[in-house]
């Protein structure tokens, strides 16, 4: 008796505690799907925020990711003497300078390292790097603007191997630059170059970035991070390219099905959605609008259920749901997102009617946004404008909870300043950045701790 009492306190003790927090380690969070799983988070939003930390960063797109007590951003340095590159989409003239990976203690905002590559950036926009880093299992992948690929050891930013889609793939850059988070799937690092000869889609071997397989042929990569889920009994890899929306197979690239598109200048950005109770796919574009798909049930094929006809962005002109960068959510048989102007529309899933819209969350503006994360039965909205909100969709309408300022909006849009990056969601705090800071906030019901931390990054 006394040998068996020992050995249950023995791993009673030496067992890990079961938590709900999670990690964040890529784009949309653990799954990709843009669902904040853990529990524990406050209700609504307290007058004052609790501010864990707050840490300078440079101009950038890309959020960040959380992993294994730390976090990782990527920004943008310009070289000295350059001045800062205009924010139109038209202008592509060469802005002279580096992008950098920041290391960040998760629990204190202490810099751990920087990982910087010179990149010289002929794109539109020219802030900083898009692509949000994606952490496993010891490293980080991440992305360059201008298809810079490093694979580096997460505790030390050593590199292990790199490539560059221009010279490795024959990538023809596109106005606003690489933008895909690498997605790791079993021992393949799936990356979308956009790349000549079948390199649309590229699997390559995680540990030595050696290419294990190549597929589809794209006129260049767009902006859509793929996805992978289950549908008709299979695997099925969803990429949203600007020639069309393709199902591959992971392991080997294989198509198993198309739906040709023509994108008007490339605008595929949001990610494919999947419904698995439905069977739908779902995906969208600023000019070009909505596209809906539905699996088989017992087979990796799919037939179009309805696809809006309209090719402008002119909200009066608009059908369905024409998004531009924030990825659309499925609830309940209905569809919620933001639209080209602004308005988070409600739509019935199943024929694309709109049930109802809302500038309440985000202002009208031609590419207002808010990026749209899950938790429980609401929504937390991170818009442009740097606020959180939280709020109830439904079939009824928009119900708004709260709502509170996290970051400044910093970057020159036109008319107005934004912020244009999606946050992460890791062990019951928000971590969101714009072109000065990245902060981490404490949205725990249990506050973690009460004293704001400014850390300042090394040089």
């Amino acid at each position: 008796m006394r040998k068996w009492l020992f050995l249950y306190a023995a791993v009673f003790f030496f067992a890990p505690r079961h938590s709900d927090a999670a990690d964040w380690p890529q784009y949309r969070g653990p799954l990709r799907d843009g669902v904040w799983r853990e529990t524990g988070i406050v209700e609504t939003l307290p007058a004052s925020l609790r501010y864990r930390w707050k840490v300078p960063i440079e101009g950038g797109f890309a959020g960040p990711a959380v992993a294994e007590g730390r976090v990782y951003v990527t920004d943008r340095e310009l070289a000295q003497g350059q001045a800062a590159g205009e924010n139109r989409w038209d202008i592509r003239d060469p802005v002279r300078g580096g992008e950098r990976l920041i290391c960040i203690d998760e629990a204190t905002g202490r810099i751990i390292w920087v990982k910087r590559w010179p990149s010289q950036y002929a794109i539109s926009y020219p802030v900083g790097p898009r692509a949000t880093p994606t952490v496993h299992r010891g490293k980080v992948y991440v992305l360059g603007a201008m298809g810079d690929l490093f694979c580096l050891d997460a505790k030390t930013g050593d590199v292990f191997w790199s490539k560059n889609y221009v010279r490795d793939f024959g990538t023809e850059m596109n106005p606003w630059g690489m933008a895909c988070a690498p997605l790791v799937d079993g021992d393949r690092l799936i990356i979308v170059p956009g790349g000549k000869n079948e390199a649309g889609v590229v699997a390559l071997n995680l540990e030595t970035g050696a290419e294990i397989w190549r597929s589809v042929e794209a006129p260049d990569p767009g902006y859509s991070a793929p996805v992978i889920v289950e549908a008709g009994g299979t695997r099925q890899l969803l990429v949203w390219l600007p020639n069309g929306l393709f199902s591959l197979d992971p392991a080997t690239g294989k198509v198993f099905w198309s739906q040709p598109a023509k994108i008007n200048m490339g605008h595929t950005i949001v990610s494919p959605i999947f419904d698995s109770q439905r069977n739908l796919v779902f995906v969208s574009s600023f000019f070009d609008g909505p596209l809906m798909m539905r699996t088989a049930a017992d087979s990796p094929t799919a037939n179009v259920l309805w696809q809006g006809e309209s090719h402008s962005e002119l909200p009066d002109k608009t059908e369905g749901l024409h998004c531009l960068m924030s990825t659309p959510v499925f609830q309940d048989g209905l569809l919620f997102g933001i639209c080209s102007y602004g308005k988070l529309r409600c739509l019935d899933a199943e024929t694309g009617k709109r049930l109802w819209d809302t500038l309440q969350p985000t202002g009208e503006d031609r590419w207002s946004t808010a990026f749209l994360t899950r938790q429980q039965d609401r929504y937390f909205l991170f818009n442009e404008h740097g606020q959180l909100i939280i709020a109830k969709l439904s079939r009824e309408g928009y119900r708004e909870i709260s709502r509170a300022q996290v970051i400044e909006p910093t970057m020159q849009a036109g008319r107005r300043k934004i912020v244009w990056s999606y946050p992460a969601f890791a062990n019951r705090c928000m971590f969101a950045r714009n072109d000065q800071e990245i902060v981490c906030v404490d949205l725990s019901a249990e506050p973690q701790s009460s004293d704001e931390k400014t850390a300042t990054p090394g040089k």
